[in-house]
């Protein structure tokens, strides 16, 4: 799969962008990164849930791989261009995709709301 065969995937979907994070392509949907090409464009990432990031590992472990760090504990999974196909990877996508949608859509958690004190007169 080429560089430009990943881009094509990626702005296929709904509302997607090409952006730069840190010197590489990105792609956004929602104001949210899903996936990314790395420099040398020989590799990119998808950004997947864990459990979803093992089954793409079991399906395929020489493509795809944790990305390094805490990013591939949450999901964030390498995937090697000259081994994957477009499907394969359309499929990876497509979950990276609703990955960010999902997020976007959850409330953010309400802080706990201080106590009020009651202001006595000294």
């Amino acid at each position: 799969m080429s560089p430009d065969e990943f881009r094509r995937i990626a702005l296929s979907m709904k509302s997607a962008v090409e952006g730069a994070h840190m010197g590489h392509p990105d792609f956004r949907a929602n104001g949210k990164i899903f996936a990314t090409l790395h420099p040398g464009e020989r590799s990119g990432i998808v950004k997947l849930t864990p459990d979803q990031q093992q089954e793409f590992l079991h399906m395929n472990s020489e493509a795809f791989a944790p990305a390094s760090g805490a990013w591939g504990r949450q999901g964030s999974t390498m995937v090697s261009l000259d081994l994957i196909d477009a499907e394969t990877l359309g499929q990876a996508m497509t979950l990276a995709w609703q990955n960010v949608f999902r997020i976007a859509g959850q409330a953010k958690p309400k802080r706990a709301a201080k106590a009020n004190k009651p202001f006595r007169k000294r």
